[in-house]
Order: structure tokens, then sequence, then C-alpha cells
């Protein structure tokens, strides 16, 4: 503890004499800068009047306040750079990011990213240092750096570790209202949130399947319902299960979507689902359709994707305690989702599933595994682990935040609020 306390306490007292240093360096520049501005007149008079200078030292004295804004300049930001090096160096070993023989990773450059002018790019000579171990310091490392991170990665064989960041001051805002110009004018895209990269979307064109994790208060059905009601607003049909008792879905819900609150109408539903992919299919056949969009450009139509939500969907497939029949009830619905989630891509039958059930034999994996796009909010390891197969969302969404989420990829993004009334 002591040791960590003195570490600290070191980088602490570096970083305050780098700070010290660099304002010393700046106002001596600029001190330097002015000086040289006012004698600029008897630079010129001493070059004119000189007869042995060469003309290169002649020119060199008549414009000696450019000559020394360039090279002093590149000599303070070299020396800067240095400064931030060692400043950099200290706060790592400050929180213990170092390789076995206690060597600290040295930051190469900074840059901005190319197609996002607000990210920085901080690279490292890596050392050895895993990548698993960058992750499980990214809080601290965003602290010691002053950052918020979007991720982070290897490059130059592993040798170099890539970190993508913006400034702390650049903070997604905890409550996002929605507005109806988030909503995308391109065919059936999806805006989920936004994230520092600007509004998060997915394309049920190529990603059909969504799987929603996160635990209670975390803001999924939020999520969920902003996402049909786009969906509806683009001209699908919903269909939502809902085993609530119809508490999360008020009555304008039942007005505009399919819903169904037992497991009866349930199974008719997902048959009618299957029984439409099916006809589907042989349409699109015969043809020549690959998917939905070709089928109705080509055919004039305008056949309308067919969405299926549920906002608990451990309470479909929960088997624990159920007798035979209910048993054999839901295995038929399992086969009519896992057949949705095989085939409804190219045929416009979709599923957007949440749960807040860390129970890794609630979601056969013929179904997760075709949920292509996954995101998770506030969750615990083994929910993390279940919907991202990590526990990045665990370790990366604050316990008292809503409506904050993270894909696969480790990208967080803020959800929208919207009012349900104006659906």
């Amino acid at each position: 503890m002591k040791t960590k306390k003195n570490k600290d306490r070191n980088a602490l007292w570096m970083s305050s004499i780098d700070n010290a240093a660099k304002f010393i360096m700046l106002l001596c520049f600029l001190i330097g800068a002015v000086v040289i501005a006012l004698k600029q007149d008897a630079w010129n008079a001493a070059a004119e009047n000189a007869v042995t200078l060469s003309p290169m030292v002649k020119s060199m004295m008549s414009n000696l306040l450019l000559v020394y804004l360039v090279v002093g300049g590149i000599v303070v930001v070299a020396l800067m750079c240095c400064a931030d090096k060692r400043r950099v160096r200290a706060q790592f070993e400050s929180i213990g990011l170092t390789n076995h023989a206690g060597m600290t990773p040295v930051l190469l450059r900074k840059h901005q990213e190319r197609n996002h002018s607000q990210i920085i790019i901080w690279e490292f000579r890596n050392y050895s240092i895993p990548l698993e171990e960058w992750e499980k310091k990214r809080a601290a490392i965003e602290t010691a750096l002053s950052i918020n991170i979007i991720k982070i990665e290897y490059s130059a064989a592993k040798r170099h570790i890539r970190i993508y960041a913006v400034p702390a001051s650049h903070e997604l805002q905890p409550v996002i209202p929605w507005s109806d110009c988030y909503l995308s004018n391109e065919n059936f895209v999806l805006t989920l949130g936004e994230s520092h990269l600007g509004l998060m979307t997915v394309n049920l064109n190529h990603i059909p399947h969504i799987l929603i994790g996160g635990s209670t208060g975390s803001g999924k059905s939020i999520l969920l319902k902003s996402l049909l009601m786009q969906a509806y607003r683009k001209g699908a049909v919903i269909y939502v299960a809902d085993f609530k008792g119809g508490v999360d879905y008020p009555k304008i819900w039942h007005e505009k979507c399919r819903m169904c609150t037992d497991e009866r109408a349930l199974l008719y539903y997902l048959t009618q689902l299957t029984t439409v992919l099916e006809s589907r299919k042989k349409q699109f056949a015969e043809s020549g359709c690959p998917n939905l969009d070709a089928y109705n450009q080509i055919t004039g139509e305008n056949m309308p994707r067919l969405i299926f939500a549920c906002d608990e969907v451990a309470e479909l497939l929960d088997k624990t305690g159920a007798d035979s029949e209910r048993k054999k009830l839901i295995a038929q619905v399992e086969n009519k989702l896992a057949t949705i989630a095989r085939q409804g891509r190219a045929f416009g039958v979709h599923l957007i599933l949440a749960t807040q059930r860390p129970d890794a034999n609630i979601i056969p994996g013929q179904i997760k595994n075709n949920m292509d796009f996954r995101v998770c909010g506030r969750a615990d390891n083994v929910l993390s682990q279940i919907i991202l197969d990590s526990t990045i969302a665990a370790d990366q969404i604050p316990k008292d935040t809503q409506g904050r989420f993270i894909t696969g990829d480790g990208t967080v993004f803020q959800g929208y609020f919207f009012d349900e009334s104006k659906l």
C-alpha cells in the first residue's frame, strides 16, 4: 500500500513538474518572439550593412522572426512531447500497467482519427503487455489520461497498442429525448442511440435479429420500444409477447401492434409467422428474388416486414418447474423461434428479444447463435457473458446509469427516451 501511495505521489509530482516546465518553455518562447519582433528592424539594417555575410545568412537575419517561430516551434513541440511521454509513463506506473520486468508502455504518438476529428488515437510501444490487461485497467487509464476510451486494439503485430478515445469532457448525455429527426431515411435502418462516434444504427437488411440484455432498470425495455416504434413508422407489422400483465405496454401499443399475453396465443402468432415465412420463400423463388426488397421492387408490391418482439424471453422459454405439457409447448415455441432466427433475414421476418435473466440455459444455442446483433446494458458478469460472450458490460457500464448500452465490439451508446403516447 505504501509503495502504491509513493507511486501515486511521484506521478502527481512529476505531472506538476511537467506542466510547470511546459508553461515556462512556452512563456520563454513567446518572450523570445516579442523581443525578436521588436528588434527585427535592427536586424534588417545589420544584414544590409554587413558586407562579409553570405546571402543565406543575410536572408535569415532579415526573416529572423519567421525562422525563430518555425525552428523554435518545432523544438518546443518536441520538448512538450517528451514531457507528455514522461507524464504518461509515470501515470501508467502509478496504476500498475507494466510488464513482468516492470517496464511501462511508451507513448509513440497521438493523432486525430481520419474519419472522426473528435477522436484521438494514442499509440504505445507495448512491451508484451496482454490486451486483456489493458482492458482490465481501462477505467484507471481513462482517469490517468483524462479521456473516455472508445476501444483498445493491437497494432504492428501486437508490438504496439492503439487507444481510440475522446477527451473526458466529451461525455454522453444521461438522457437523450427522442426526436423524429433521428428516424433514418434509409430502408429499415433503425437508430439505437448516440455514441462517441455519432448516431448508432442497425440495418435489418443486413443484421436481421437483435438480442438485448440488461438488469432491471437498465433501460432495455425503453430501447426495445424505441426500436419497435421506428419499425412501426417504417411500415412493419409488429408482434409483441407481453407476459407482465400489460403493465409495460399501455393501450396504444395494443392498438398499433398484435399483442399476445398468453402462451397459446404466442404459439398461434409464431405459427403464423413461420407459415408466412414459408409462403414468402416460395413466392421469392418463383419470382427469382433473393430478398424482400428485391421482391417489392420487381413486383411493385409493398410486402411488409414482420417483427416479433419479447421484453423478457425467459418468461417464454424457462422450463423450470414445468409439467410435460408445458415443456412440449415451450419446445414448439423454441422450434418456431429457431426457424425465424435461421431463415428470417431474406424474407423480412425479424426477432428482437430482450432478457434480464442470467441463465445460459434460457436461450438455446440454435436461437442465440443466429442473433447477429447483441447489446447489453447494466449487467453483472454472468448476464454480460451470456449476451456478449464477455464481461465488458459489467466492466464498462456504470451501475447507476439507465439507457447506457454496449455492443459486442465495445461501442458504448446512450439510447433514446421517447413518449409512448406519440407512437
